[in-house]
């Protein structure tokens, strides 16, 4: 099991919100956090689009999200939305299938016009699947995410800090629960 699963919302392997997402999966490794990847675009179309839950890669990807403890999800923003691909997997998940989660919500957009999506279009979908626990999701502009020569991507400190604030809140809410059967050591 996941603790937590990282969402690519993205229909495009080179996007923006995809070269973010995978900043993020490396930082979850190095603070050796047990994560998995789903690229909701290398999911088979056809099973995506005619919501066949039965299929083996659906059903893989749905299980990954049902066995972790927490999501980051990623996704650009065209016209004030999440991405219509994203749309299409969260929509194969059962109705109660991030209760429980920790869901740190993440968004590429091209300016700042479209930050309230996260807000408005975004988190009403992941309550409506039964989250109750979204942290503050991060919004990130394309003049913020650049690419240096051989594709390696840079950010602006102040942009870096805060995706570093967010994932270690992330990792800190999904640490695994203390033993329920371990005994407590009261001081009076």
């Amino acid at each position: 099991m996941s603790r937590i699963v990282t969402i690519a919302g993205s229909p495009s392997a080179t996007a923006k919100s995809s070269a973010i997402l995978g900043l993020a999966h490396r930082v979850l490794k190095r603070n050796a956090v047990c994560s998995h990847a789903i690229a909701v675009r290398s999911l088979p179309p056809e099973a995506l689009l005619h919501a066949d839950t039965k299929h083996p890669a659906i059903q893989e990807a749905v299980g990954r999200v049902l066995g972790s403890r927490g999501l980051l999800i990623a996704t650009p923003i065209y016209k004030a939305s999440y991405s219509g691909v994203l749309k299409t997997f969260l929509d194969l998940l059962p109705q109660d299938a991030l209760k429980g989660k920790v869901i740190l919500p993440l968004a590429t957009g091209g300016s700042l016009a479209h930050l309230l999506a996260l807000e408005y279009a975004l988190k009403p979908v992941l309550s409506a699947l039964g989250a109750t626990h979204i942290l503050r999701g991060v919004f990130l502009t394309d003049s913020e995410i650049q690419f240096e020569h051989g594709g390696t991507l840079s950010l602006e400190e102040e942009v870096e800090q805060r995706l570093n604030h967010s994932l270690a809140e992330l990792i800190r809410e999904t640490e695994p629960l203390p033993d329920p059967t371990a005994e407590l050591e009261y001081v009076i």
